[in-house]
């Protein structure tokens, strides 16, 4: 399935330097897609620690339920193999034998056990999952993984399904006296709303961490990246963000979360995070427009950011940005429904800089062609402050474009 560049992707895309104890290869398997590869191999060294978040879907896929099994069995990690075309989900026992077979495979070509195989899928849901397809494939994966640049670019390449360009984005930075690398890469375009996690992202660093510093700080930075993006309102089954650290850079110990030392890599980590999810929203399917919903004023931060949510994920909202058309009305309809505490009489509402509405009626000062004139842009902002307390929450979307319908209505075709 191809589809035109989004014109909301980046001009350029980085190139991801090396990471110490990291190696990667790309395969066509044939799982779904004809003509592309569809198939990414990570082989990790030893000693590499795993941590991970994964949907709060009930029905998750086989490939979620191994990664949670196999994280609470230890935090070790050698492999990580990645598909698309076939999500591997409600797809009963077939589904957890493909993935058992998947890991069988893996370890066989990396040199390790299966339990510290980690593996995710991504593509139709319902569908048995031939796992036969990567014996062979994954074998020769690891004969020619490598560290290069074009490696990382090829493996975001590789677990696409709908997405139209390959999302990727790394920091460099100082930690216990060494400097430490994070390279990111991650996937999604639609069923897009992350539950504790995002479709498909995959983050490595050499930094030397304790495992339950990483997730800790994986579990804290998805707070304020993956789980502040939605395109459509509905989560995946395989929501799955993993980071992986091999202790390469040589840092010094870090005894903690709080620890002073892991300030400007926590920093670090975090922006990377929110880079790879706004790139997410920027490639919302058939999306032409990136939409930053802002909320202040809210009684606490959790109601601030549900009240967000209902404004990112609603389709008339959505579709009035695609039309460019500045209808706070929409605004106000998605604050009301939210079904948190909100005050029509001390609502004000932006959109970029102008303000159209304020005290539970339209601005006095109301500009139709300076309100117009701020949805024209390919990056909208959207903000609205309830008057009731000092919570607050931003939150990244996408407008809602025919091409969307199009795109969904030929899924399977």
């Amino acid at each position: 399935m191809s589809h035109p560049v989004s014109p909301l992707a980046p001009k350029h895309q980085p190139d991801l330097p090396p990471i110490a104890g990291v190696r990667l290869a790309t395969a066509q398997a044939g799982i779904r897609y004809r003509g592309r590869t569809d198939v990414l191999l990570v082989l990790l060294d030893p000693g590499t620690r795993a941590a991970g978040v994964f949907t709060r879907s009930k029905c998750p896929s086989a490939a979620v339920d191994w990664c949670r099994e196999t994280l609470s069995g230890g935090h070790s990690a050698r492999a990580l193999v990645v598909n698309s075309g076939n999500a591997n989900a409600f797809t009963g026992l077939k589904g957890r034998d493909s993935v058992r077979l998947t890991a069988e495979i893996a370890s066989k070509a990396a040199g390790c056990a299966p339990g510290e195989v980690f593996i995710a899928s991504t593509g139709v849901i319902g569908e048995p999952l031939d796992a036969t397809k990567f014996d062979g494939v994954l074998a020769d994966c690891a004969g020619r993984t490598g560290p290069g640049a074009e490696r990382w670019t090829e493996a975001a390449r590789a677990i696409m399904t709908t997405d139209t360009f390959p999302k990727l984005a790394t920091r460099r930075v100082r930690l216990g006296g060494a400097d430490v690398t994070i390279n990111g890469i991650a996937k999604g375009a639609g069923m897009i709303a992350p539950d504790m996690a995002t479709m498909l992202s995959f983050v490595f660093t050499d930094a030397d961490l304790p495992a339950e510093v990483l997730q800790a700080l994986l579990t804290r930075g998805v707070a304020k990246s993956f789980n502040c993006c939605t395109v459509d309102g509905d989560t995946s089954t395989s929501d799955t963000l993993m980071l992986f650290a091999t202790g390469k850079a040589g840092n010094a110990p870090v005894a903690s979360l709080e620890d002073p030392a892991l300030a400007e890599f926590t920093a670090a980590l975090d922006d990377l995070l929110i880079e790879l999810a706004q790139l997410v929203a920027r490639d919302g399917e058939g999306a032409r427009k990136f939409v930053t919903v802002e909320v202040g004023g809210a009684t606490d931060d959790a109601s601030a950011h549900r009240i967000a949510m209902s404004i990112a994920n609603s389709p008339l909202v959505k579709t009035a940005v695609a039309g460019e058309d500045a209808n706070w009305g929409r605004v106000v309809m998605a604050v009301g429904k939210a079904g948190e505490p909100a005050d029509r009489d001390r609502l004000a509402i932006w959109f970029g800089d102008v303000r159209v509405a304020v005290e539970g009626a339209r601005d006095a000062g109301y500009d139709e062609e300076a309100a117009s004139a701020a949805m024209r842009g390919d990056a909208v902002t959207i903000r609205v402050d309830l008057g009731l307390g000092a919570g607050t929450a931003r939150v990244w979307t996408c407008d809602l474009t025919k091409a969307y319908v199009e795109i969904n209505g030929d899924y399977r075709s």
